[in-house]
């Protein structure tokens, strides 16, 4: 099984894939989208999805701190509706609290990225997280 991980925003979808093992994660790519006008790079994810040869999605739902719903939680589950669409794949959701957070703190603590490089990378980093922290908890939770 070969899962990809997005962490939908409002300009763009961090993309990531894990190994057909669905051990590790690893980060893709960035997809430029624009709601406004209702372009939400699918054709782009399709491509990535033949070349890696996915069988599933991990969206991340950006939920509140209070555990709510707010309204980028409301896009990713329309992102979601798009994939099921257009895929067929199973589509799972993943608490993406504060993982762009992490990866912002990921890129200056450890990597030491400048602002103008972590731009560039952190929405795929983030993806990578959301799908690694699936990984993690639904490889624990099989092995019990």
């Amino acid at each position: 099984m070969k899962l990809m991980g997005l962490d939908v925003g409002s300009r763009t979808v961090g993309v990531a894939v894990s190994d057909i093992f669905g051990w590790t994660a690893q980060s893709v790519e960035i997809v430029r989208i624009n709601e406004d006008e209702e372009e939400f790079g699918i054709d782009r994810i399709a491509e990535l999805v033949k070349e890696h040869e996915t069988t599933g999605f991990v969206l991340g739902l950006p939920k509140n701190m209070n555990n709510s719903l707010g309204p980028r939680a409301e896009a990713s589950k329309h992102y979601g509706d798009l994939l099921t669409e257009r895929f067929h794949l199973p589509v799972d959701f993943e608490d993406e609290r504060l993982t762009t957070v992490e990866a912002d703190r990921m890129l200056v603590e450890e990597a030491n990225v400048s602002r103008k490089k972590r731009k560039k990378v952190i929405d795929k980093l983030a993806a990578s997280l959301i799908l690694q922290n699936y990984l993690d908890r639904h490889g624990k939770l099989t092995q019990e």
